[in-house]
């Protein structure tokens, strides 16, 4: 298809930044593609950040990064109405998040109140203030980056903030090859400055409307219904998969059909997406011992094939 020696391209060039990577790479392409926020968690030091200004110069997007902090307020991120004396009025100045990419870095440094924040904001693509409702650029998107729960000074995200991302990934630790090549190559932030465009902001929003068109059988809808199903019965998790999910997952399949040169949804283009659009969603039964994403295996394995 059209598109995908475009995405490709996009890809490859990431792939040269955070090396030994590509399949978190195009994870988060795919997430984009799909006109979803990215949420990226895992330890410091492993290229969250990295990933988010690449995908954001590789894809020609106006770039804002946020350091969230404990003292951080909404009003630093939305913006606020400030009184002229001269015009005797109040005038609206921006905040960062009036950008086509905010990276929202260390997302679960900052409380509630400002978490919240970004609640409408994802959702809506506006920012409500003071009775007047102002339009984010498009396209928009959040990419999140967030350090695990158990290290100091941070506060776990609300379910309904955890919902508005579509999708979550993990890096880790490259491997002993790609480490190597990061180590003997050029550093990141020059790497970083030498990125130029491969797409544009009118193209991509272009390859989105092209998702939308990404044909979906009926079987395939009974194997999505059934996955949704099984996450709701009780037997893996406390609660299931909200109805916004299913549509974010069928989203995220029809963008990796397209990012993979079909014109068609496949149960493997479900099956490949599921833990990082479902995983941070859900919790799983206590006496399951074991984490959201080795559960949702479990009971994907259960599940009969498509």
């Amino acid at each position: 298809m059209a598109w995908t020696q475009r995405l490709r391209q996009v890809a490859d060039q990431i792939s040269t930044i955070i090396v030994g990577k590509r399949p978190q790479v195009e994870d988060a392409i795919i997430c984009l593609l799909a006109d979803g926020h990215l949420l990226i968690e895992d330890l410091p030091g492993v290229g969250k950040t990295t990933l988010a200004q690449a995908l954001a110069l590789s894809l020609g997007l106006q770039f804002k990064r946020v350091q969230f902090t404990a003292d951080l307020l909404p009003g630093d991120l939305l913006g606020a109405s400030i009184y002229l004396r001269d015009s005797g009025r109040f005038v609206f100045h921006p905040g960062p998040v009036f950008s086509q990419v905010l990276l929202a870095d260390e997302i679960n440094r900052a409380g509630p109140r400002t978490q919240s924040a970004l609640l409408e904001v994802m959702e809506e693509g506006q920012v409500s203030l003071d009775g007047a409702t102002h339009p984010l650029p498009a396209p928009f998107f959040v990419i999140a980056t967030q350090n695990p729960l158990d290290q100091a000074g941070t506060y776990p995200l609300p379910e309904s903030q955890l919902d508005r991302f579509l999708m979550c990934i993990q890096l880790g630790y490259p491997d002993r090859a790609s480490e190597r090549a990061l180590l003997a190559g050029q550093d990141r932030r020059a790497a970083l400055a030498g990125l130029r465009p491969c797409m544009q902001p009118a193209e991509l929003q272009a390859a989105q409307q092209a998702v939308s068109a990404i044909a979906v059988s009926e079987p395939l809808l009974d194997h999505l219904q059934a996955v949704l199903a099984a996450s709701r019965d009780g037997r893996w998790f406390i609660e299931g998969l909200s109805p916004r999910a299913g549509l974010g997952l069928l989203r995220a399949a029809r963008a990796r059909a397209l990012f993979e040169g079909r014109d068609y949804v496949t149960p493997d283009d479900l099956d490949a997406l599921l833990i990082q659009t479902a995983a941070h969603r859900l919790r799983p039964l206590p006496a399951a011992g074991r984490g959201p994403r080795e559960q949702l295996r479990a009971m994907l394995d259960a599940l009969p094939a498509a």
